[in-house]
């Protein structure tokens, strides 16, 4: 796969991103699959994609990679912390309403170690409140909280591909999943400059296209996720 990409010199954004972008999006049983060069990115262009900037507050989880809130600050926007649930440490939905004060704008809940966070109290609270959800899916590729993947209950949701990830790329890459086609439409605009047409440039964009051939390596081994994910959780249990 490596190899026709080198054949076509179709490097970036080329017909391997689209099948890649459909395929995953199906994958997850969500519209808009958007690829992108990091998951760092990801998180970026999703909040630029909603509107959050300075001023704004967006609620995150104090156990996560520093990527998640360097993100909420490259837009501007101030990270408000929550504490974890000892059980599982991921978000402590009870902190989340503590958290919220008339700036807040988001909240984004971190799936940890393939655990998804309590989507159905967090979406109920952004409901209540009006506030977007953006997922952060970087380390829970084709997990589910009942019985539906994760990245499809906020708003908008992100993934990487580093290649530590149970679905990696062989450098770096992410991408941008939502059922919003107005979401969609600016985050593919965003990572290529704003564009919406070659030299047409809407908004104020960035460099953040996916590589042909992490999308042709990552096409390969979504077929193998599953079974990966599989074995994972066998090996769990016998550390268990």
């Amino acid at each position: 796969e490596i190899n026709k990409v080198l054949t076509k010199a179709d490097f970036i954004l080329g017909s391997q991103v689209e099948y890649f972008e459909k395929e995953f999006a199906k994958y997850l049983n969500i519209k808009h699959c958007v690829g992108v060069n990091s998951g760092t990115d990801a998180i970026i262009l999703a909040l630029k994609a909603l509107g959050i900037g300075s001023g704004d507050e967006v609620i995150t989880v104090s156990n996560t990679y520093i990527a998640t809130v360097m993100a909420i600050s490259a837009v501007g926007a101030k990270p408000v912390f929550t504490d974890i649930n000892s059980q599982n440490f991921l978000i402590d939905v009870g902190s989340i309403e503590k958290a919220i004060t008339k700036r807040t704008k988001a909240i984004i809940p971190v799936h940890l170690y393939g655990q998804s966070a309590n989507m159905n109290k967090i979406m109920e609270l952004a409901s209540l409140y009006k506030l977007y959800v953006v997922e952060d899916c970087a380390q829970a590729h084709g997990s589910e909280y009942k019985g539906k993947k994760v990245g499809t209950f906020g708003d908008i949701a992100c993934f990487s591909f580093y290649p530590s990830k149970n679905l990696g790329a062989f450098g770096d890459a992410g991408a941008v999943v939502t059922n919003k086609s107005s979401l969609q439409g600016k985050v593919r605009m965003l990572r290529n400059y704003g564009q919406s047409e070659k030299n047409l440039h809407n908004l104020v964009g960035l460099n953040s296209r996916m590589d042909s051939i992490q999308a042709a390596i990552l096409r390969v081994k979504l077929k193998k996720l599953d079974h990966w994910n599989s074995k994972r959780r066998q090996i769990a249990k016998i550390y268990n």
